[in-house]
């Protein structure tokens, strides 16, 4: 049951109610990371932060880093996919001096329905990879926020970019064609080799990966060997079970079409339509192109041969287009390029392997509502970078090894805030039968919908931005809080206590599951994990 929130006195009461259990909240929390920061102050004075790795290094020379001196007639690194992460991941690491293999299953330009926005956190990181300039020349479009709607009302979410500049927004593109650049920019590098060929297995020998086994185009079967194997052969990987235990859950599947001749109510927004049973998704993917994307649930999809998925679209989700879209949706159904993309999740769980590194989606998933994918992937690389910067040689393994299970603690607050948000955010969105999950959806979007800090904390967690796991945990309950203003205010009654009752209980049992498998230690308490404080091996560093 809903609620009107025209009086003042009304709103009043109910954002006291949200603001003093907020509160308490935050205290507590705070009051924990006071605590454990205190006792490992000690620790971080004597032993210093993998964090700090960066700033470290000397090899630095008039503000240039000098790369390691590259060993004739070896690869430094094999990179198994040449997606987003593989190709960024390729440019990085040969910039830095390292001789890189590449090798993708199919080098030709794809055609996905996800991939295609990149949140301005992610930008940030692009940019920070020296890899802007992918995103020129494929008629790539500014994203500046969302627009949310529900029940046939609306409101606009800005991204909270006013400290920066005007270039400084989300980027929605062709996946493909963004992917392609990336290749092209990495494969410009001399020390860089992209080759097309499929890895069909790990080379191990005495529990090390020394490199990889793999058929070329032309299906010859070859062995290439290299001190470091990382794996980014995408969420289908075929190699992470020897690499991690991979726990996937399929809550639903992306259908993806493009509109034409059409215009979105808010030019430059992606936007979130809370629809039953599931969200509707609307952004740019060119000048004159609109991806829509609906969310079905479930592991069944209706059928696209015998005209099952076009009538549920016609008839189920076309009712809930905005009019402004409408036609152009019923047209493109009825034109019959319908596509489909199951929505994966799986927490990041490796087993630390000498010579072999998980990243991007054969490492972590989360669900693609809310596009972070791109910026996790892009995150990760940043960090890895950083670590691997003051290491001139990769042959000890098992010391590399070691070291490196750092990059899995020092990513996760950033990595897990934004998996946990997408998770959470998702389960809220849906529609439910039951009244506690209707009050925290309308919650939901009430909360949004007050503008200020209420929608600028949250769409920054979004953006990649500030992904703080604190923050999120802070927003997501005060959400919770407010709708059990929402129900007490202004005549608490036996069956709205237990209402507000079963909401945060709710709330709660969407969001502490998910944290939980992300890792409550890792996430919000990194620096008491020893992996922290991993140094560089002096042995590797000459």
């Amino acid at each position: 049951m809903s609620h009107s929130f025209t009086n003042p006195l009304f709103l009043f009461l109910a954002m006291d109610y949200m603001f003093i259990f907020g509160s308490v909240i935050a205290s507590s929390l705070v009051l924990v990371l006071f605590l454990y920061g205190s006792a490992s102050n000690k620790r971080k004075s004597s032993v210093p932060s993998a964090t700090t790795h960066a700033q470290s290094i000397k090899t630095l020379e008039n503000g240039t880093w000098t790369p390691p001196e590259v060993s004739e007639g070896c690869d430094d690194i094999i990179i198994v996919g040449a997606g987003v992460a593989g190709a960024a991941l390729a440019f990085t690491l040969g910039k830095d001096g390292r001789r890189v293999h590449v090798i993708e299953r199919d080098l030709n330009e794809q055609d996905r329905i996800v991939g295609e926005l990149l949140q301005p956190g992610g930008y940030l990181k692009l940019i920070e990879l020296g890899l802007e300039d992918c995103v020129d020349e494929i008629d790539a479009q500014q994203v500046f926020g969302y627009a949310l709607y529900k029940d046939g009302k609306n409101t606009k979410l800005s991204y909270p970019l006013e400290k920066f500049s005007s270039d400084i927004s989300g980027k929605s593109f062709h996946n493909g064609r963004f992917i392609q650049r990336m290749r092209a920019k990495a494969s410009s590098l001399p020390n860089v080799k992209l080759e097309q060929g499929t890895v069909t297995s790990l080379l191990e020998e005495n529990g090390i990966v020394k490199g990889v086994h793999y058929k070329t185009k032309s299906g010859e079967e070859l062995t290439a060997k290299a001190p470091l194997t990382i794996v980014c052969d995408g969420c289908f990987s075929n190699l992470r079970r020897s690499l991690c235990n991979p726990k996937v859950d399929l809550p639903s599947y992306f259908v993806g079409l493009i509109l034409e001749n059409c215009n979105l109510p808010y030019a430059n927004h992606g936007h979130v339509i809370l629809g039953d049973p599931s969200p509707i998704l609307f952004y740019p993917i060119s000048s004159t192109e609109i991806r829509c994307l609906v969310d079905v649930p479930g592991q069944k999809l209706p059928s696209l041969g015998n005209g099952d998925m076009a009538r549920y679209l016609k008839t189920v989700v076309a009712p809930q287009v905005p009019s402004e879209l409408h036609d152009s949706f019923i047209a493109t159904v009825e034109k019959g390029n319908i596509r489909s993309m199951p929505n994966r999740s799986m927490p990041a769980s490796p087993y630390p392997t000498p010579g072999a590194l998980l990243m991007g989606d054969a490492f972590n998933m989360r669900h693609p509502l809310t596009g972070g994918g791109m910026t996790v992937a892009l995150s990760d690389i940043v960090l890895l970078r950083d670590l691997l910067r003051p290491l001139r040689d990769l042959h000890d393994s098992t010391a590399l090894c070691n070291y490196l299970e750092s990059f899995y603690t020092l990513r996760k607050p950033v990595a897990s805030t934004i998996n946990t948000l997408a998770g959470a955010l998702y389960k809220v969105f849906c529609a439910s039968p039951d009244p506690a999950r209707k009050e925290m959806r309308q919650a939901c979007f009430d909360y949004l919908s007050l503008g200020g800090v209420f929608s600028q904390g949250p769409i920054a967690l979004l953006s990649g931005l500030n992904p703080r796991p604190l923050s999120l945990v802070l927003h997501f309950f005060a959400v919770a809080i407010y709708g059990v203003g929402r129900l007490l205010v202004p005549f608490p009654s036996p069956t709205r206590m237990w209402m507000g009752a079963r909401l945060i209980s709710g709330a709660s049992g969407i969001i502490f599951p998910i944290i939980k498998a992300e890792g409550v230690r890792q996430m919000f308490f990194p620096v008491t994990v020893p992996a922290y404080y991993r140094t560089p091996p002096v042995n590797l560093q000459n």
